[in-house]
């Protein structure tokens, strides 16, 4: 199961509750939880080598977790670029607004190459602070070669 489709769950869960009257127990249920796991993931951090952590950290759910609590050794930028790299086809990150949440970015080939669905899905997990993505097509080659001879009469 992703860590999407984890949140969506637990909100789905949290909604029920609503429903019944129980939402601040059930709030306070997912808080206390939290907490218990950013505790013990803080102390997992600490403990594993960095070498064995940076493996880890190309985990969707692992990267995941780790941004949820706060946890993760890589700055907005390097989280990015991290999840660029694991799409099927390269982009180019053109920049990040972090007021925003707008990451700039441009297909490095002009074929059908990722959609922008494809880019939301690889940033969710790793920079959740990226809130809308914007994807240019990469420049049309101007192809440049001879011209046909013009018919006779044209002349």
């Amino acid at each position: 199961m992703t860590p999407e489709q984890t949140g969506r769950r637990i909100q789905e869960a949290l909604d029920r509750l609503a429903d019944d009257g129980a939402q601040d127990t059930g709030e306070q249920l997912v808080r206390e939880l939290m907490a218990f796991y950013a505790d013990g993931l803080a102390r997992l951090v600490r403990a594993v080598p960095p070498a064995g952590l940076s493996a880890l950290l190309d985990d969707p759910a692992v990267a995941g977790l780790l941004v949820l609590h706060d946890l993760h050794p890589e700055d907005a930028a390097t989280r990015i670029a991290r999840a660029l790299a694991a799409l099927p086809e390269p982009v180019e990150l053109l920049g990040f607004e972090p007021g925003s949440g707008t990451v700039r970015l441009r297909r490095t080939r002009s074929g059908c190459g990722c959609s922008e669905q494809d880019v939301e899905a690889a940033l969710a997990c790793h920079a959740p602070e990226v809130t809308a993505v914007v994807l240019e097509r990469a420049p049309q080659l101007l192809q440049i070669g001879t011209r046909p001879a013009a018919p006779a009469e044209a002349r």
